[in-house]
């Protein structure tokens, strides 16, 4: 069976546990960073405009990620990117036990977003060179279940470190948890990569060829260029969802850091039910119907968040909200990985995630000022109502005539430099 082989395979066990401690290390952030600039500032815009700047920051970085992570060693890449994020975020530690100076927020939270965005590129990459590709649907995951574990007990940790010892303690922890899978990664082991396109191949396309190759093939492939579309659109839409959320608990039902650090916990239940259930539905639904309906379900988890008052009602939308997007996201994720040939996944998927995401800082922007005037309640309303909107009209695209193994295009053949 496929799950067990994956599970024999020590390679495999071993990325896994250390996408552990990297989640882990995320889960901080998710919640330590919004507290601290709360904490700081005392103003939901300026975490939206954080968040935006961040977004910016991965955007701009998604521009040239794809070709690093294609032309340099992808294991090196992953330790040095935990590396950095472990040095950004002792150094705020660090800081804040004497000062509490917000402009150090705004610089190193962004060249974070730097270094994330290249992990995270890197990361997609390398797990085609970990396990077969009649497995990726699986191990992808497998890989966010050990998120979800992870991240069942960071957002809760985070929030008692942070009411016990202030936010930028639990960004300290998460600086330690970057630390030690750093050296993890030394001990994985990836597969060769195919032969790439010789010197004088590279040196006739030129290096704006190179950015180029991975849009050229997400917009050459029908299914990827609908996907793109309407993931631009549900980006705008939900950027700033997290910070909105907080600002809500927060201000508008007037709880405490901890019971913010549960909430987002409850949620995270929901992409651990995801990773148990995406590789089957998937295979029974398809791609298409799969992807449509679990973004739809996150669209009216979103408006239900915007209507209730109460916190374990929130808690429980949250977790649906992230039951469907992470479905739907697995399922993205795995698509691209099967129909990209390996010397173009690394641009491909910078290419994908920089476009999609391009109006992500904007919507952070626009939402959480909305909230800050109007009030979250009628915003997440909108908001959900609209993400059920645009997943259904992917009805009307070749993303609902996708099926369970959609194929690569033969049009692709010349995007392939």
């Amino acid at each position: 069976m496929a799950g067990t082989s994956l599970w024999r395979n020590s390679n495999y066990r071993t990325f896994l546990g250390i996408q552990t401690l990297s989640a882990i290390g995320d889960s901080f952030s998710y919640v330590a960073i919004p507290l601290l600039v709360l904490q700081v500032t005392g103003s939901l815009v300026q975490m939206g405009i954080v968040t935006g700047l961040t977004g910016v920051a991965s955007i701009t970085t998604g521009v040239f990620a794809g070709v690093v992570v294609d032309r340099f060693d992808r294991r090196t890449l992953l330790m040095i990117c935990d590396g950095a994020r472990c040095v950004l975020y002792g150094t705020v530690a660090l800081v804040f036990l004497v000062a509490e100076p917000s402009w150090l927020i705004y610089l190193v939270v962004p060249l974070a977003g730097v270094f994330s965005m290249i992990f995270q590129v890197t990361y997609v990459a390398v797990v085609p060179a970990i396990v077969p590709t009649d497995q990726i649907t699986r191990a992808n995951g497998h890989l966010y279940a050990t998120y979800a574990i992870a991240s069942v007990a960071g957002p809760a940790l985070a929030g008692l470190v942070a009411a016990a010892f202030g936010a930028a303690a639990a960004i300290g922890v998460d600086a330690i948890t970057f630390a030690v899978a750093a050296i993890g990664v030394l001990f994985i082991r990836l597969a060769a990569r195919p032969a790439q396109p010789g010197p004088a191949d590279a040196e006739a396309g030129g290096v704006r060829n190179e950015f180029l190759a991975g849009a050229r093939f997400v917009w050459a492939h029908p299914l990827l260029r609908q996907l793109t579309l309407l993931l631009s659109l549900l980006t705008f839409l939900t950027y700033g969802l997290t910070d909105t959320v907080i600002f809500r608990l927060k201000d508008e039902l007037g709880q405490s850091d901890a019971v913010v650090g549960y909430v987002l916990t409850a949620g995270t239940v929901g992409t651990f039910v995801a990773s148990s259930v995406v590789a089957r539905v998937r295979g029974r639904l398809g791609f298409g119907p799969s992807w449509i309906s679990a973004f739809s379900l996150a669209g009216l988890a979103v408006a239900g968040m915007g209507l209730v008052h109460h916190v374990p009602a929130l808690a429980v939308f949250m977790a649906v909200m992230l039951l469907g997007s992470g479905v739907a996201g697995i399922c993205s994720m795995s698509l691209r990985q099967e129909i990209t040939p390996s010397h173009l996944l690394g641009r491909v998927t910078a290419a994908f995630w920089t476009i999609h995401s391009a109006l992500g800082p904007l919507g952070a922007a626009t939402i959480t000022a909305l909230a800050a005037g109007f009030g979250v309640t009628p915003v997440l309303v909108v908001v959900g109502t609209a993400m059920v909107l645009i997943a259904l009209s992917g009805a009307f695209s070749s993303i609902g005539r996708a099926g369970v193994t959609p194929a690569a295009e033969p049009a692709l053949e010349g995007a392939r430099s």
